[in-house]
């Protein structure tokens, strides 16, 4: 038995005796968490650890850092070196030897509605999408629940797509593992805030200061993007008004990040040929130089999933979509059975990185980790997390 495969069994017989209670009762928000600490598996990491933690980061995203913040560098995939002591470049690795691989984003946006089911015949979890608690109407085929991550790692500050997901503590962030953890130099994020709703440097849903980074332990190992995914508990919101005195500015309070937006589904165990919907901000220009994309708005490209390899980054199990995305649309949403007119579906993946299949110096597909019940066992655990 391999190791991968060694591993997948421990942590799927753990899941077995679980998940056959779990299904019914979640997410409700009574029900307490199986785990008395952090699952075998599982990687949690504290972004803030109490109130000044919180304000100190808050006061670090001022207006005029985030207004600045437009012109940082998208966050890319880095590669660490793997068990067996290979050491692949970053920059543009030639995965299976079909094309180029770095990150990904988004194409032309697609308004048609999908009669893609999310049941299956197996006893997988489903979590059922949410509405946001302060909007009763129908927000439109552009998710709300999508926006920016802003973060620095070493001294420097980047940016992602990420996507509230529905969950127990209704606290939570979907992105990719690279959009919060640099497995190349070993290091967490750091300052890392979630912007839902996100349009040419508003924030109208708020700024969300990241609690608590969970992540699974074979990211942080080993860099293996099989396991591109984290789920990211966030602190209540706030917005900045106006201070006292001219000039300066004041926190205000505005409640949890589901109650807000809502919270997209979430899905594991689907394999490829889904009809998906991707989100986010690409931004980065092709490898030819010309650049599609500004990073300011969100953008969407759907189509059929196909499976796509990619040992470079240790990917056995990826899956990928037709689109043109470029950096800056890492950790945007993949939603099968997406509903246009309430902008809700269930999260089946995230933007991982880009390929150029053609090798004509232009990006063709994007790329996602496969959710598996893994997967699960990180959101799991990340979504039973108070957040105080």
């Amino acid at each position: 038995m391999s190791p991968r495969v060694r591993r997948l069994a421990v942590t799927l017989g753990a899941l077995v005796a679980a998940c056959v209670t779990m299904l019914s009762a979640f997410p409700g928000g009574a029900e307490a968490s199986p785990y008395d600490g952090v699952p075998n598996g599982v990687t949690s990491i504290k972004l803030t650890r109490n109130s000044a933690d919180m304000k100190r980061i808050a006061s670090y995203w001022s207006p005029a850092r985030l207004k600045q913040a437009q012109d940082n560098t998208p966050a890319i995939p880095g590669v660490k070196p793997s068990e067996s002591g290979s050491s692949p470049s970053p920059a543009s690795p030639t995965p299976s030897g079909t094309g180029r691989a770095t990150t990904a984003a988004a194409a032309a946006a697609g308004e048609q509605t999908v009669a893609t089911t999310a049941t299956t015949t197996d006893s997988s979890p489903v979590i059922e999408p949410t509405s946001p608690k302060k909007r009763a109407s129908a927000v439109g085929t552009a998710p709300i629940t999508v926006g920016k991550v802003f973060f620095r790692i070493g001294g420097k500050d980047y940016w992602c797509s990420a996507s509230s997901v529905a969950s127990a503590n209704r606290s939570l962030v979907a992105t990719a593992a690279h959009c919060a953890y640099d497995a190349k130099s070993a290091r967490s994020a750091e300052y890392w805030i979630f912007i839902p709703g996100y349009d040419r440097g508003a924030t109208p849903y708020g700024i969300y200061v990241g609690h608590s980074l969970n992540l699974h332990e074979s990211f942080v190992g080993k860099g293996d993007y099989d396991y591109d995914y984290a789920f990211v508990t966030v602190h209540d919101g706030f917005r900045w008004k106006p201070g006292k005195t001219a000039g300066s500015y004041e926190m205000e309070s505005v409640g949890s990040l589901e109650d807000n937006v809502g919270g997209q589904g979430l899905v594991f165990k689907r394999g490829p040929g889904r009809y998906t919907f991707a989100f986010g901000y690409p931004a980065a220009p092709y490898l030819d130089g010309t650049k599609p994309f500004n990073g300011q708005e969100l953008k969407s490209c759907d189509g059929l999933t196909q499976k796509r390899t990619a040992p470079t980054y240790l990917v056995e199990y990826g899956v990928a979509l037709k689109c043109g995305f470029t950096a800056g649309a890492s950790g945007g949403p993949w939603l099968i059975a997406y509903d246009t007119g309430r902008a809700l579906g269930y999260l089946n993946g995230v933007n991982s990185f880009a390929w150029d299949t053609d090798i004509n110096k232009r990006y063709d597909l994007i790329s996602s980790p496969y959710f598996s019940l893994s997967t699960y066992v990180v959101y799991r655990y990340a979504g039973g997390q108070h957040v105080g």
